[in-house]
């Protein structure tokens, strides 16, 4: 791991009170829970010092501190609903100067080298938040954010309600923002859906799996893409359910602009 200008922490955000899919990351595919399937694949990374579970204090996530402690990684807990506090609770119990964060539940081929390139990135170009493209495919890398750009925005938000955190970092003018640069085109494509918040996402990763043989969940994003280009009836079991969660997504950046953040 490198230890250069600071440590990096890997933050899996994650808690099993979803309402679209309860019980999420509990949810087993191929006799592995998600979040089980998560963990193996960031046992790949290179440039971070070290995983954190970053969870709830509710009771219905001690299974998840249990699922930390059977893998050996670290554990956080703290807000419920205050994703950025919750962040600034573990970052400084760990001792980071900056971290990745990835939605654990969420996001289950998060590829470990775009994670590692978002670190390298952020080193050699330092900012407050490196944003990920638009035209990154949906759920395939993690955005960067510095520690000290977390504090200062936890001292200028008035809500406990932080689930759209980026518009604090993108929208208020007070932080240093870049994107992660990704030159090979495999990763730039907005026609496919590799994120779970729907029954047909579901369905969507439990016919990947399968198609694959994935069972330590250690295949290359690049080759899941190549996969799914010549796959476009797997691609259509969830793809009709991204302009609903781009539509929500919508919904929540304006609410924040206009009621919370930019406007104080």
């Amino acid at each position: 791991m490198n230890n250069k200008m600071g440590e990096t922490g890997c933050l899996l955000t994650v808690r099993t009170s979803s309402s679209r899919l309860p019980n999420k990351p509990l949810l087993e595919v191929r006799g592995k829970k998600l979040i089980e399937h998560v963990i193996d694949r960031m046992q790949f990374l290179k440039e971070a010092d070290r995983v954190i579970m970053c969870t709830s204090t509710e009771h219905s996530d001690d299974i998840l501190e249990k699922i930390a402690n059977e893998n050996g990684i670290g554990i956080f807990r703290g807000s419920l609903t205050d994703k950025m506090t919750r962040w600034l609770g573990a970052v400084e119990k760990f001792g980071f100067d900056r971290f990745v964060t990835i939605d654990a539940a969420d996001d289950i081929f998060c590829d470990p080298g775009l994670i590692d390139r978002a670190i390298i990135q952020m080193k050699n170009k330092p900012c407050d938040y490196l944003k990920l493209p638009d035209s990154l495919v949906c759920g395939g890398a993690a955005p960067c954010i510095s520690v000290d750009a977390l504090r200062k925005a936890c001292d200028a938000k008035d809500t406990d309600e932080t689930e759209y955190y980026p518009i604090y970092f993108t929208g208020s003018g007070l932080f240093n923002v870049h994107e992660l640069e990704v030159k090979d085109l495999i990763f730039h494509n907005e026609s496919i859906r590799l994120t779970l918040d729907y029954q047909e996402d579901l369905m969507f990763f439990k016919k990947v799996f399968d198609e694959l043989s994935i069972d330590d969940n250690s295949v290359p994003l690049k080759n899941i893409l190549k996969f799914l280009k010549t796959r476009p009836d797997i691609v259509k079991i969830n793809f009709l359910r991204q302009q609903d969660y781009l539509k929500n997504q919508k919904k929540i950046k304006k609410l924040v602009l206009k009621d919370r953040f930019v406007t104080k």
